[in-house]
């Protein structure tokens, strides 16, 4: 991950569509009024084989009483440090503002290549316009449009000249681990405290992260991507598009994921819109697990756990078979635990049963219990196997299969769990003819 190049300016000059078409993705929001993207984002590009990663960050706004702008100018310069390319955005239509002036200021002083790029050249009247910005002191000036894309190619060999060749990676085989619940339960502050650093702007309001966040992570022998969602929120509640956009992403980063961690605030116990989220990631056939954050906030006795557990596998029934682990992210207690939990639930959808001992289990107990008769027919199940897939299917076959009903089939998944760890792993059972 050598190669970084961070994309800076003030808010609002195109940044983020710059962003998502370097990196043919909608990741970055990208709306018409200033301030939406608020976090860094990272993602990966390719130019003329040279991978790099892009780093869209906030828009730079000096001395606003605005936290989110306090904090978005720290994000830029951290990019400054963390960048090996430092691509300068301002906007032709506008001119030189302070605020580029600023800007400018910042880069000059850092030692990184640094190319001032001027946006929304959409027609050739206004090349000529764009001379002004050699005023910077920062060299060439490149005229793109990032909607149209015009001139981002000659941007892009300019930028990757300083980047040396490289050898191929392996990325996808890495488990992904999504967090997910609602605004303002903890989620950027669990991925910060996992992390030891501060990669996500965290305030006391509801629905600061906008956008799904992915973070690669290996330490302790751990190795996997994490990804930080914005909070789902009720439909009603959804009125500004943004909100929807992250909604809809973090409906995405749930069907990427292979664990789903369901963050819940232990003031607010489970709530509909959490349930909505669990019963999406179990019929995505996600592994999942429940995390009980704030839990230092709560008046307890040595029962409490134990009601609160039993509370929410009443809510969340049939499926109530999965890892709940209550934390305090802030007092940092038990945030390891979640992820060797998750590592665990990720290896329980992996697992692969040989078909001698799921037959030596399964089959005994159905003799011991076989499915009822109908209509004075019996039904025999004489073989089980696993499917090949992302995620535990077995399938059992017998004379008359279209007999089995549900309870049964309920049965069976039991015994399957009580015998083979699934915990947190959604099961297929399908029943075929011999």
């Amino acid at each position: 991950m050598a190669n970084i190049v961070a994309i800076v300016g003030r808010p609002n000059v195109g940044k983020s569509t710059l962003f998502n078409r370097l990196t043919e993705s909608r990741k970055a929001i990208v709306d018409d009024f200033s301030g939406v993207t608020r976090d860094r984002h990272y993602e990966t590009a390719e130019w003329i084989g040279k991978k790099f990663t892009v780093i869209d960050t906030g828009g730079f706004v000096h001395g606003s009483d605005d936290i989110f702008e306090e904090a978005i100018r720290d994000q830029v310069h951290i990019a400054i440090e963390e960048a090996s390319v430092i691509v300068f955005m301002v906007d032709v239509t506008t001119g030189i503002t302070d605020l580029d002036d600023e800007i400018a200021d910042l880069l000059r002083r850092s030692s990184k290549p640094v190319y001032v790029v001027a946006n929304k050249v959409d027609h050739a009247k206004l090349h000529h316009d764009s001379a002004e910005f050699y005023a910077f002191g920062l060299g060439e000036v490149y005229n793109i449009s990032s909607a149209t894309g015009s001139g981002t190619g000659e941007l892009l060999d300019a930028v990757v000249s300083h980047f040396p060749e490289q050898e191929e990676e392996e990325d996808d085989a890495l488990p992904k681990f999504t967090i997910v619940g609602r605004p303002n339960v903890g989620k950027s502050s669990l991925t910060n405290a996992l992390l030891g650093v501060d990669r996500n702007i965290v305030t006391e309001i509801a629905g600061t992260t906008r956008d799904s966040i992915r973070i690669h992570y290996k330490q302790f022998g751990h190795e996997f991507l994490l990804i930080d969602t914005a909070g789902l929120r009720r439909k009603s509640k959804v009125n500004e598009d943004i909100e929807f956009y992250s909604v809809m992403r973090t409906i995405k980063a749930l069907e990427d994921s292979d664990v789903v961690i369901l963050m819940l605030d232990a003031n607010d116990g489970i709530e509909a819109q959490d349930i909505n989220i669990f019963h999406l990631a179990e019929k995505n056939k996600k592994g999942i697990m429940i995390v009980v954050n704030k839990w230092d906030t709560i008046e307890k006795d040595h029962k409490t756990s134990k009601e609160f557990e039993a509370k929410i596998k009443e809510k969340i029934a049939p499926f109530s078979d999965v890892p709940i682990i209550f934390t305090s992210v802030t007092e940092k207690q038990r945030i390891f635990k979640v992820v060797e939990t998750a590592m665990e639930v990720y290896q329980n959808k992996t697992k692969k049963i040989s078909t001698s001992k799921l037959n030596d289990v399964m089959l005994e107990i159905i003799e011991n219990y076989p499915p009822p008769s109908t209509k004075g027919k019996y039904i025999k199940i004489k073989y089980a196997t696993q499917l090949p897939g992302r995620s535990p299917m077995f399938a059992f076959f017998c004379n008359l299969p279209q007999y089995i009903k549900d309870p049964y089939k309920r049965f069976v998944e039991n015994k399957l769990r009580d015998n083979f760890d699934f915990k947190g792993v959604p099961i297929q059972i399908y029943f075929r003819q011999k």
